[in-house]
């Protein structure tokens, strides 16, 4: 049966392809119908920024704010002490309290350029775990909360099993999360009226621990909602690319950066992409979608302006298309592309081809750089660059060079006065 939902942000997930699974989807289609619902996504910290991987989750919550619900951006500075075992091969490794404040701090910003934090009935808000979390008494944790779990029922679940299943380690560190994971919900419902939580499907089985905790402990109804976990066409997990992550943060990875990675978009993704990270009408999703040979290109530059557009702001995506015009269509160098600056200490002598492309940030390691020369793959001004150790002193790199790795990636060399 086709499930027709009132509620405005209901739809738009479904119809926009966020929904994967829903607890209860006519008494969350109801609540959300008849006022403000809080709703929350939970974000460990366990580096200085989040990466793409986590972007249609903060885009759900953008949503949940512009359809007239209120978003709770929730910090695991409690949970990320332990960590998140669902679908790992292997225990995270532990951060310090210190390094786990340092995270939040470089994270808290990202969420600005998607959320309103205001007082308002539908301002977000920001919350950290540890505030509760680094409070609970052990003995009593255990007597109060601990006893309405099933050791046997969280076996069951997919994330856990899977890695028993391989016969692979989970400490009970770590089974410890989904207790207090669900904990949160409890609390969040407790001293926010937090109806939702949002997540991943594999947060399935942890969402659904909170519903039952806090039906257990306050009799009250709340509802769990999941997203897909999104693969390219081509079967990469979302968020990465060749180079590694593709964070959110400008300062681990340039405006430019960000925009050219949606630009190289698989043509079989676009118009899911279009409907998932940008806010432009569906019926304009789809015909983009449909596109074929070069006019695929054009919608891929719209792909990577809306989407650039919302994280960077308006300016910095206009500066990315004009340096991917100036690069790849005139064969100029492009003032936004990512620039290593050399002092002529560095230089001295001379610095070596491969040490230019691997310290422009083009290869991760001197050996991928050789290799990159040696397969024809490097260009210096385009100019094929064919021995990894041709020098450049300080008169060669007097004027900004280009550096290229194949046909889509750039960046200059600078030498400083």
């Amino acid at each position: 049966m086709t499930y027709h939902p009132k509620s405005e942000f209901m739809a738009t997930m479904i119809e926009r392809g966020f929904l994967a699974d829903c607890t209860d989807y006519q008494g969350l289609d109801d609540a959300l119908s008849k006022g403000v619902v809080p709703g929350y996504i939970g974000f460990d910290a366990t580096a200085k920024s989040l990466h793409v991987g986590s972007l249609i989750q903060i885009m759900m919550l953008r949503w949940l704010q512009k359809t007239g619900g209120k978003p709770i951006t929730l910090m695991g500075g409690g949970t990320t002490k332990i960590g998140d075992p669902s679908f790992r091969a292997e225990e995270r490794p532990l951060l310090t309290s210190e390094q786990i404040n340092a995270n939040i701090d470089g994270i808290k910003h990202v969420f600005t350029a998607y959320v309103d934090y205001n007082d308002g009935p539908t301002g977000a808000i920001m919350v950290n775990n540890a505030e509760w979390l680094d409070e609970l008494g052990y003995i009593e944790f255990l007597r109060d909360i601990g006893r309405h779990f099933s050791v046997n029922r969280m076996l069951s679940f997919e994330s856990v099993k899977s890695r028993l299943d391989r016969e692979q380690s989970l400490s009970f560190l770590e089974f410890n999360y989904m207790i207090l994971q669900a904990y949160d919900f409890l609390e969040l419902h407790r001293r926010y009226g937090c109806l939702l939580q949002m997540g991943g499907s594999d947060q399935w089985g942890n969402i659904v621990n909170g519903i039952d905790l806090t039906r257990r402990v306050l009799e009250d109804e709340v509802y769990g909602l999941t997203s897909p976990l999104l693969t390219t066409s081509d079967g990469r997990k979302m968020g990465k690319s060749q180079d590694g992550a593709v964070w959110l943060d400008r300062d681990m990875l340039s405006p430019y950066e960000f925009w050219q990675f949606w630009r190289n978009t698989a043509d079989a993704d676009v118009g899911r992409f279009l409907k998932l990270y940008t806010e432009l009408p569906l019926d304009e999703c789809e015909r983009m979608g449909a596109l074929s040979g070069a006019e695929t290109n054009e919608a891929k530059v719209v792909l990577a302006n809306e989407v650039t557009a919302l994280l960077h702001g308006q300016s910095a995506a206009e500066a990315a298309a004009a340096t991917a015009r100036e690069v790849f269509e005139k064969g100029g160098m492009g003032a936004d592309l990512p620039t290593l600056e050399l002092t002529r200490a560095e230089v001295g002598q001379g610095i070596s081809a491969a040490q230019l492309i691997l310290r422009s940030g083009l290869v991760k390691s001197g050996k991928e750089a050789k290799r990159l020369i040696g397969e024809n793959g490097a260009r210096i001004d385009d100019v094929p660059l064919t021995d990894p150790g041709q020098m450049f002193d300080a008169g060669a790199l007097a004027s900004p060079v280009k550096l290229s790795a194949g046909k889509k990636r750039h960046a200059l060399v600078k030498l400083l006065d």
